[in-house]
């Protein structure tokens, strides 16, 4: 479904273009890189009355985020009526990103879902940790929910960009693992093939993408693969892999962004799979724009159906809190 932009195109340029120099990875360093990420995150207002716990584990790190108005515990210390949970894995290209720079948008993606804790990820980054790194970790923080007694099908896997990626691919092992698997998966701009980056939308928008380029996409993936040797594993292109058996997809993408072939495309094998999945593509929008919703009623709109997905695919609607 193609849903319309309504931000003034003046306000868009202005965006597009504070984003665009934002994002240009070209001759910056991995610490520049995250540098930016993280000044690029201080410029967005933050949603007020939130619930932030951190998580440390032998095996991983993160943090619990939960809009305020439930009366409820954070779900670190679950309850049985309120066991259920979103498990959220950031993008930054597998050099960056961090729980305090997703912080706002875990915090509007609880709010929009009805105040479900979420816990987000904070994995290990390339170049210092390449593959499989952060796999690795996604799935332990998967497994760590299950050992606390959260059902799997109380929960719902998110990301955006390569956390979109993350993802999946954590659908496609878990599944290939004979582990249960989740409930749904929320994807937002994923990168559906990081080995071969052949989508027709790396070139027809690559002039209005201000995030993204194949080039700035071939850096990310060399920096996380790192020095591996002989063929890429088959996990870093579900697009070419079987997708039968997954839970059901919401995928969101903006028609400016380069990774839309990836997402269109995406659809389409997990429809021939059989599996139940919804394709939202927004006018005007480019890679994570769901990150500006305290200006971009594209935003709000996207993360609004993303909380509606959440509450049916949980039977959620209806509930009396």
């Amino acid at each position: 479904m193609l849903y319309p932009s309504s931000t003034p195109i003046e306000q868009l340029q202005a965006i597009s273009a504070y984003l665009k120099s934002n994002n240009n990875y070209s001759g910056r360093t991995v610490q520049e890189i995250r540098a930016a990420a993280a000044e690029a995150s201080r410029q967005i207002p933050l949603l007020e009355g939130v619930t932030v716990e951190p998580v440390e584990t032998e095996t991983f790190s993160g943090e619990w985020v939960r809009a305020e108005g439930e009366s409820r515990q954070c779900a670190g210390h679950p309850q049985p009526a309120d066991n259920k949970v979103i498990l959220y894995f950031h993008g930054g290209g597998f050099v960056s990103g961090s729980c305090e720079i997703y912080r706002d948008l875990a915090a509007r993606l609880s709010e929009a879902a009805g105040g479900i804790a979420i816990l987000t990820v904070e994995y290990r980054l390339a170049p210092e940790f390449c593959f499989p790194a952060a796999n690795e970790d996604c799935l332990v923080a998967y497994h760590w929910l299950l050992e606390r007694g959260v059902l799997a099908g109380n929960i719902i896997v998110c990301g955006e960009s390569v956390g979109a990626t993350l993802a999946l691919m954590t659908l496609i092992t878990l599944r290939d693992q004979g582990d249960k698997l989740p409930a749904g998966a929320c994807l937002l701009s994923p990168h559906a093939d990081l080995i071969h980056l052949d989508g027709e939308s790396y070139d027809s928008r690559a002039g209005m993408d201000p995030t993204g380029s194949r080039e700035a996409n071939q850096r990310m993936i060399e920096e996380y693969m790192g020095d591996y040797g002989g063929a890429w594993p088959a996990i870093l292109s579900p697009l070419r892999m079987d997708l039968r058996g997954l839970p059901p997809l919401l995928i969101q993408a903006g028609d400016h962004e380069v990774l839309l072939s990836d997402a269109e495309r995406l659809a389409e094998q997990a429809k021939a799979a059989g599996i139940t999945v919804e394709l939202q593509i927004w006018k005007n929008m480019w890679c994570a724009f769901q990150l500006m919703a305290a200006m971009l009623p594209e935003a709000q709109q996207a993360i609004g159906n993303i909380g509606s997905f959440i509450k049916r695919v949980l039977q959620l609607e209806g509930r009396q809190d």
